[in-house]
Parts: C-alpha cells; structure tokens; sequence
C-alpha cells in the first residue's frame, strides 16, 4: 500500500524564509548654527592694533597728564597745550594760533611765571628728586598734546581758546586754564574713547567666533530595521488523495 501525499498552494516543497537585515543609511548631523556676522566698527584714524593708551579710571576719565592740578599747575598746563598748538598746527588758522600764543604769554606773562614758580614748589615738597619727577611731567605733558590722531580737532579748540583768553584778565586765568583745559583735552580723550569702543567690540566678536565655529562632525552611521518579509508558505494536505487501507487490498 501506498500513501499518496499532495501538496497545495505555492509548490511541492517547504520553503524557508528569508532572514531580515537591517539596513544600513548615513544620517548627516543637523547643522551648526552660526551666528550673524556683526557690523564692524571701523578703527579709529590713527589708531593700530596694539596701541597703547592712558586708562581709563574709575571716575570715568582718562589716566592723561592733566589730572589732580592745583590752580597753578592748570595755568603751566595750560601754556604748555597752547605752546604745542603754536609749533604743530598748521592750514588756514595757522598765523592766527602762532599770534595769539605770542600776545597771550606777553599778556598773561607775571602770571604765568608765579604759577610756573609755585608748580615746581609742590614737586619740590612732595620730596625725593623732584627735578626728576617735573621734567617727565612736561616730557608727558607736550607728548600728550603732541599726539597726531586728534591734531585737527585739537587746533581748532586751540584757535577757539586763543580767541576767547584774548580778553581774560590775570586774575580771571586760572579759572579759565582749568575749564579751558579739558576742552582742549577732549580730542585726544574723545580718540582713546573710539578706540576702546574698537577693542572691545573686536574683542567680542572674537569670543563669538569661538563660541559658534565647531570642527565639522561626521556621518553618523545608523541601522534602520528593513521591512517585515512576506508570510511564510503553509504545508496544507488535500484528504482526497488518501486511501483507504481498511477495505482496498492490493494484490
């Protein structure tokens, strides 16, 4: 006897299923965000990298030569600006600056010789040695008014001080040395001011730089599941094809 055996639906043989691999994909990094660039803020003429100038103080002014004056030292001080003006500044104001120099030291002469008298007592009772200390002053003092980055503003407040002093009388100059003083200063404050405004936005924008530049990141490699296979065949059995042992007998 003989079992017959069928096989239905896809074949005659059981087929095995296949095995899932994951897939393997790059996944690019999100990118670096990067800040906007700043507007840059122009150096100010004149000026360098590197360049050194007084600090600023506390009280919100420059560490420059004419700080901390008795009402003497503003009147010397006071020559000495108007005395650089008269040997630098040069174009349409020039004559007049060199003649109202001349007139006001002829006019203001016993004044300005007791003040200049006075001024080296102080250096003389603070003690050590005093001559010393006064000739870096006055080396200070004209390198300050000398400096060029602030040569057009500083002689057109010159020009303007000559004009107004032309009526100041002796007794009325120190008072005008001392309010005349930081107008002539301010071209050269007003610069240090420009310049620090430069550095410390350069400096910024450094630190900027630095917080937002990263080295480039690489591919990130990742395995992404594929998807599911088809259903495996089923083996199913056709009865019809059975035979019955029980009541067929082969000869």
């Amino acid at each position: 006897m003989r079992h017959i055996i069928a096989l239905t639906g896809v074949g005659l043989a059981l087929l095995a299923g296949c095995a899932v691999r994951p897939k393997v994909v790059a996944v690019a990094p999100p990118p670096v965000p990067v800040a906007p660039t700043p507007v840059a803020l122009a150096m100010p003429k004149g000026a360098y990298v590197g360049m050194q100038i007084p600090t600023l103080m506390g009280d919100g002014r420059y560490a420059t030569p004419n700080r901390n004056l008795s009402a003497d030292g503003a009147v010397w001080h006071l020559r000495a600006a108007l005395n650089v003006a008269a040997l630098a500044c040069r174009g349409p104001d020039e004559a007049a600056i060199i003649a109202g120099y001349n007139a006001l030291i002829a006019q203001q002469k016993v004044v300005l010789n007791g003040a200049q008298t006075r001024l080296t007592a102080e250096y003389k009772a603070a003690g050590g040695d005093w001559q010393d200390r006064y000739d870096d002053q006055m080396t200070r003092l004209y390198n300050f008014f000398s400096q060029s980055q602030a040569r057009e503003p500083f002689c057109n407040a010159a020009a303007a001080t000559l004009a107004d002093g032309a009526t100041v009388t002796a007794a009325d100059l120190p008072a005008f040395a001392q309010g005349r003083l930081a107008v002539l200063e301010k071209p050269f404050t007003d610069f240090y001011a420009a310049y620090d405004a430069w550095r410390a936005e350069r400096a910024a924008a450094t630190r900027m730089a630095m917080a937002t530049t990263a080295p480039p990141r690489a591919l990130v490699v990742q395995a992404v599941p594929a998807a599911a296979p088809p259903p495996r065949p089923r083996l199913e059995l056709d009865p019809s094809v059975f035979v019955d042992t029980s009541t067929t007998v082969t000869r």
